[in-house]
């Protein structure tokens, strides 16, 4: 019995995900768009400069980013890879108190400073909660990251109409799981002028069924989710111990595994 982790919530075998750094002011412009829309974001914010001239006050930071994820990005901004250990416990722990005293939940996530890092700091993040990080470095192709803790994005948003086109456009032989990963700052369609890539993209892809638009913090639990499920010896009886349902494709079929549940395939 042929089993394969290529599927999305729904069964569907794209995604889209986007995030934003810094928490300036034009990030309302951005979750506007989002919503509008229909697509999901995590935004990076560095607790220090919320309420600065630019920068987003503390007291929209939950109501704003309501259904999109607020994630760490460090209280100062520093170079965190030149910083003492002491310093890059305490810019991301404090970064991470001061957010969820914010928005109420535990925040799971960051993206690098200037998206620097070393093995030191990579080594440091599960011991401080952080369970995904991303960097401004690029992925090939639209593969799912193999390591969370230093996650590529596809492209920079400059891009994303191009690469949106593509994942539309991806027709696979062997089916797996193709994921369009979106970063930038939102002071750049500002300073850039070109907000209507913004439209352009989300009328692209807008109400698309096949695609699972999610936030950064929804795709590292959906997989964990999917690498937590228990087989049998012959493959034909699955436990899901999570607490949401995962789908996988047993054979030519679809199957969704429930959560808590013992689920037995090919029957």
């Amino acid at each position: 019995m042929r089993i394969r982790y290529d599927r999305f919530p729904g069964g569907v075998h794209k995604a889209i995900t986007l995030s934003f750094d810094d928490g300036q002011i034009y990030d309302r412009r951005v979750v506007e768009k989002f919503n509008e829309y229909g697509l999901k974001g995590s935004f990076h914010l560095n607790s220090g400069t919320l309420g600065k001239e630019g920068f987003l006050t503390r007291e929209e930071v939950r109501p704003l980013f309501t259904g999109h994820e607020v994630s760490a990005h460090t209280v100062n901004h520093p170079f965190l890879e030149q910083s003492p250990i002491e310093q890059m416990v305490q810019e991301i722990t404090e970064d991470r108190k001061e957010l969820e005293a914010l928005v109420g939940y535990p925040v799971r996530g960051m993206s690098y400073p200037f998206g620097t890092y070393n093995d030191q700091l990579v080594s440091l993040l599960p011991s401080l909660g952080i369970e995904y990080a991303r960097t401004t470095g690029q992925e090939i192709g639209f593969n799912m990251t193999s390591d969370f803790l230093r996650w590529h994005p596809t492209c920079h948003y400059r891009q994303m109409v191009d690469y949106g086109n593509q994942l539309l456009d991806l027709k696979q032989r062997h089916t797996k799981m193709a994921l369009l990963y979106v970063w930038g700052h939102s002071y750049e369609f500002e300073n850039d002028n070109n907000w209507d890539l913004l439209d352009r993209f989300g009328e692209l892809v807008a109400g698309n069924e096949n695609i699972w638009f999610a936030t950064n913090a929804e795709i590292v639990s959906y997989m964990h989710a999917l690498r937590q499920l228990r087989f049998s010896a012959d493959y034909r009886i699955v436990h899901n111990p999570s607490a949401q349902s995962v789908w996988v494709s047993v054979e030519a079929d679809v199957v969704e595994l429930a959560p808590g549940q013992l689920t037995v395939l090919g029957s």
